[in-house]
Formats: C-alpha cells, sequence, structure tokens
C-alpha cells in the first residue's frame, strides 16, 4: 500500500516539479554544425534550438538577467545582450527551491544540485512552434504550479510539442523565482527593496514582456495570447490579472485547480521577512547582506508559507476580492477543479467510513451531528467511493471547488468577458485508481502529455480524455471559446445556470453539478 509519502511527496513530486536542468551555452559560428535547428533573432540575440518531428524546439532562452548578487531580491533586468548564437537546447536552470531533506529526497536534491540544476540565474522559457517567422499563432503560455515554493518547466508534462502539433499554436513555458528569492518582504526594512515581495510574479511580467517582443519571429501572434496554469500556477495567473503592469501582455486565461481570492498582507509578509533576518543573524541596519548570503542559508531559512505580497504598486490590490479586477475585465476566462483534487493530502486508503467522519469533523471544525448530515448526503450521491475519496471530494468542494466558482460569479458579475467552468471527474487509472480524479491529473490532459506523467496512464481512455481537454484549450487559445469540435455545446457561466463542462468518460454539460451538497457547505 502506497503511503502519503510514498506517493503525494515522492512520486507527484519528483517525477513533476523537480526534474534536473542544463546550463546554457554561447556557442560561436563555427561551432552552429553541432547543433540541427533554425536560428532565431531575438531582442537581445540570435537563437538556435532543434526541429523534432516537425516542431521547432527551443530551450533555456534567457528573458531577464542572473538574479543573484546585486539584482538579488530586486526586479528582474534584460539579459546582456550576445554576440553570435546561442543554444536554445537544453533546459535552463531551476529556480532554487526546498525539496526536503537530503535523507529523504536525496536523488532529488542530488539532481537539482548539480551543474545545470538550482541557480539564481533561472529566468528563463522555452518555445515549441510548428513554424518561424510566418503566420500569426494563438500562444498559450504556461506557468507551473508547486504553490509559490517549488516546480519547473523542465517538468516533461509541459512539454509543448503535442499542442504545437494538433493545434498550430505556440506554446511558452517559464522558470521564474519562488519561495524566499521570489517573495520576501524586505521593503519595510529598506525601500530599495520595495519590490522583493513580488519579485516572482515582475517575473512572469518580464516573460510575457519578452513574449510581446519576440513571439512573431516564432511564429506567433503577440495579440493572442493565453496564460494557464495550475495549482499555484492557477494563484499566478489569478494575480496576474490584477496587476496594471500585465494589462495587455495576454488576452485569455486558465486556472486549473487553483485560484487565489486574496494575496498576502503587507503586515504578515513584513513579520515573516523579520523572522528570517532574525534566523539569519541580520539587523535592520545590515540588509543589505541578505544579498551576500549564501543561497543554501536564504533556502534553509524559507518560511513554509510564502508568496506575493499587496505591495500597493505591482499588486494594487487582492487578485478577486471584494471582486474581480477591472483591469482585465475585458479577458474571458476558463476555470475549474478535479473531483478528488485533496486526494493527494488524504493517502490513508485503508480510511474507515468512522475514522472518514472524525476527520471531516475536525477539517470542519462544526458540530458532529452537521458534518455527519453532511457525510451522510454525499454519501447517498457517492455510495461507492472509498471513504478516503468521500472525504477527498467533501474537502475539495469546501475549499478548491467554491474558491473557483467565487472567482467565476465574480467575474461574471463584470459582464464584461464570458468564465466556462469544468470539472475534471474521470479517475487516474495506475495505482488501482485510489486517488481518483487527484490534483493534477488535468495538467497532462491539457498538455495531451499523458506518455510524460504516471497518475493518468498511457490507455486508450487516458488518450481519449486528453484530445478532448487539450481539444478545448487550443479552441480557447484560438477564439476566446473552449467549444472544439467533439465536445457537447458548452455554455459560459452564469450564477443562475452554473453550466458545468464535466470531463468523463461520458464528457457531458451538467447545470449546477451537486449544488444541493455545495449548499450544505456554507
Amino acid at each position: 500500500m502506497l503511503s502519503r509519502t510514498d506517493f503525494g511527496r515522492r512520486h507527484f513530486l519528483k517525477t513533476s516539479a523537480l526534474l534536473p536542468a542544463a546550463s546554457l551555452a554561447i556557442r560561436s559560428t563555427s561551432a552552429r554544425a553541432a547543433v540541427t535547428g533554425s536560428v532565431v533573432e531575438t531582442r537581445d540575440g540570435k537563437v538556435e534550438g532543434q526541429t523534432l518531428n516537425g516542431i521547432h524546439v527551443f530551450r533555456g532562452i534567457p528573458y531577464g538577467a542572473d538574479t543573484a548578487g546585486r539584482n538579488r531580491f530586486m526586479p528582474p533586468k534584460r539579459p546582456a545582450p550576445w554576440s553570435g548564437v546561442r543554444a536554445a537546447t537544453a533546459w535552463g536552470h531551476v529556480a532554487p527551491q526546498k525539496v526536503g531533506s537530503p535523507t529523504e529526497y536525496s536523488q532529488m536534491v542530488q539532481w537539482l544540485n548539480q551543474p545545470g540544476g538550482q541557480s539564481e540565474d533561472c529566468l528563463v522559457l522555452n518555445v515549441w512552434t510548428p513554424g518561424l517567422r510566418s503566420g500569426k499563432r494563438p500562444v498559450l503560455f504556461s506557468i507551473h504550479g508547486g504553490g509559490f515554493t517549488t516546480g519547473t518547466s523542465s517538468n516533461p508534462v509541459f512539454d509543448g510539442s503535442p499542442l504545437a502539433h494538433a493545434g498550430d499554436v505556440v506554446v511558452v513555458t517559464i522558470n521564474h523565482r519562488l519561495g524566499v528569492l521570489g517573495y520576501l518582504q524586505l521593503g519595510d526594512v529598506d525601500a530599495e527593496f520595495s519590490q522583493s515581495g513580488v519579485a516572482g510574479m515582475l517575473d512572469c511580467v518580464a516573460a510575457l514582456e519578452w513574449v510581446r517582443d519576440n513571439i512573431s519571429n516564432f511564429g506567433g501572434d503577440p495579440g493572442n495570447v493565453m496564460i494557464f496554469g495550475q495549482s499555484g500556477g492557477g494563484s499566478k495567473v489569478c494575480h496576474l490579472m490584477a496587476m496594471p503592469s500585465a494589462k495587455g501582455l495576454f488576452h485569455k486565461a486558465a486556472m486549473q485547480s487553483g485560484v487565489a481570492l486574496k494575496t498576502g498582507s503587507r503586515e504578515t509578509a513584513a513579520a515573516a521577512a523579520g523572522a528570517v533576518m532574525k534566523q539569519l543573524g541580520i539587523g535592520k541596519a545590515d540588509v543589505r547582506r541578505m544579498q551576500d548570503l549564501p543561497l543554501e542559508k536564504l533556502i534553509a531559512a524559507q518560511p513554509r508559507q510564502i508568496g506575493p505580497v499587496l505591495d500597493g504598486v505591482a499588486i494594487p490590490r487582492n487578485p478577486f476580492d471584494p471582486d474581480a479586477p477591472a483591469v482585465s475585465a475585458a479577458v474571458p476566462i476558463i476555470l475549474g477543479t478535479c473531483l478528488h483534487d485533496s486526494a493527494l493530502n488524504i493517502t490513508n486508503f485503508a480510511l474507515t467510513e468512522a475514522e472518514m467522519k472524525v476527520q471531516a469533523r475536525n477539517t470542519f471544525g462544526a458540530s458532529a451531528e452537521k458534518v455527519d448530515n453532511i457525510v451522510a448526503d454525499y454519501r447517498a450521491v457517492d455510495p461507492h467511493s472509498s471513504p478516503c475519496l468521500l472525504l477527498a471530494r467533501i474537502t475539495t468542494d469546501r475549499g478548491l471547488r467554491r474558491n473557483a466558482i467565487t472567482v467565476a460569479e465574480r467575474k461574471q458579475a463584470q459582464m464584461a468577458a464570458p468564465a466556462w467552468m469544468y470539472r475534471l471527474d474521470w479517475p487516474s487509472v495506475p495505482y488501482e485508481g485510489k486517488f481518483g480524479a487527484v490534483h493534477g491529473t488535468d495538467v497532462p490532459l491539457t498538455f495531451d502529455n499523458v506518455d510524460a506523467w504516471p497518475i493518468t496512464g498511457k490507455g486508450p481512455q487516458a488518450r481519449a480524455m486528453a484530445q478532448r481537454m487539450s481539444a478545448a484549450w487550443i479552441a480557447f487559445a484560438t477564439t476566446g471559446n473552449p467549444n472544439a469540435r467533439g465536445l457537447p455545446q458548452w455554455p459560459a457561466y452564469t450564477p443562475a445556470q452554473r453550466d458545468t463542462m464535466v470531463f468523463d468518460n461520458n464528457t457531458r454539460v451538467v447545470s449546477n453539478p451537486d449544488g444541493e451538497l455545495l449548499a450544505l457547505l456554507g
């Protein structure tokens, strides 16, 4: 039997967010014969990628300068231009991040600490395109998950080749600063660091600016960009929708199993920064020493929870509280959840019905009678699920799904651009289906990359689901409407109908799915 450590940490994280990256290289013109591919001019210099199965692939292109030294905790800067042709055939560096103890994750740590692994020189992006310098293809701009502390675009599940093949689109994935390096709020100690609490989000804006300035040479249309992300990536999408500096840089957005109603308060963030400085033995007068500390010390002192800060400038308001941001009112959105998102954290497969009720009471903080009634109503609708999956369904509805509905309704209230809601009910096949439609199942389906992700399996059902979901994402990127051939008609979301595309072997539209159950949760 798999424990939480066996899958929820080891399999999920190790096979997803934290794969090794290779270092960049500048090649002279005489060395270009070593790599086959096409040369493209960017604003900073020429890059050469590879052509693989008809798709031009460029990896590790810098969109920002090294963030070490005097650039640590500062807004991103343009990379220094280069002469000659830069090889864009290897993954760029992974943003420095905690990956667990060396004892438990020794192989993972070894991967990330090798040359080309973790580095503050991590502002890089990757491009997949069917054609160069011709056509105005839609651009799908992916922001990886992992909260605001882990992840990398070099995860194989983010390979853009299948989408580029199927939809004649350009796919861009990015790395950006994470954790203490991206979100430590030092501005209340020294005004020079006034944007240190939003640096990671400013990186995302800088990457979008790179797309605006360069993507036409890669066959993409800078006037037709869709941003999308799952989990923490969805939260980053929500933040971008509230950032004035990102206005006009994207034109559609999708949030998968992750939205942000609010961002971090400045007061809480300042207190966390003070605690980090105290742990490192640095007083307020010496705050600039933080730029000279060894990277390992900073990462070791990172708080467990850290993310963007409501700084009043780059992020002038909460993403979707108390309403949807006016700055992105014209941007249509897709958003949704998986049926059992929370199963990633509830992996006691031996859980009994009685034990599940106890856990539910502890989680909800409500009376035993009320919680038992909620569980009973869910059980009546879902009589065959294991106690583990039923608890995951209830906690998902109470958290991620309720928040997604809130975002959809606040977006719809603007009456400026539509929202489309989905729910993925299709259960993951591996591990005897114990995880159900778990958090992350929709990522390989929207990228049409089931071969790259262990949770979906590689069978015909997985491939069929991937074709359905990726077709909707391609259609949305192309037209701003996710209705695609082979799918039922997908109406836009309204509070009255709450029409939701339920992706499953029987993909269908359901009005207000489980509405009575959701009402029980308050």
